[in-house]
């Protein structure tokens, strides 16, 4: 007899439920909550703070040129870069917070903020 069999209606509407708080609460659960700002540095100085539910587009400057940075309504991505190598830009789309994207060449990152503070190995 297969497994399936054996569940009710019940346990279907308690299995359901269970998904969904659990798919409800990772966000608050994983890395400091929802992403709510981009914090965006030049030369390890905060250029700019922009808020996650907008959209916004800066240009930053850099000893090679100009970084273009966009945020849309929960996430941010650097979409041009003058750095050789182009990793900040393959980077992509960032949007749980703790996440950065880092144009060491051009000395510009992008971080994903949220309420609470995010760590990681390197935070130790």
């Amino acid at each position: 007899m297969h497994w399936a069999a054996l569940l009710r209606p019940g346990d279907w509407l308690v299995m359901a439920g269970g998904a969904a708080l659990v798919w409800i609460s990772l966000p608050l659960l994983w890395q400091g909550g929802f992403a709510e700002r981009a914090i965006i540095r030049q030369n390890g100085q905060v250029f700019a703070e922009a808020d996650l539910r907008t959209r916004h587009d800066f240009d930053v400057p850099g000893p090679l040129g100009t970084t273009h940075i966009a945020i849309e309504p929960g996430r941010a991505r650097v979409v041009a870069d003058p750095g050789p190598r182009q990793y900040c830009v393959r980077q992509g789309w960032l949007a749980r917070p703790g996440e950065i994207a880092i144009c060491a060449p051009n000395r510009v990152s992008v971080q994903i903020a949220g309420r609470t503070k995010a760590y990681d190995s390197l935070s130790y």
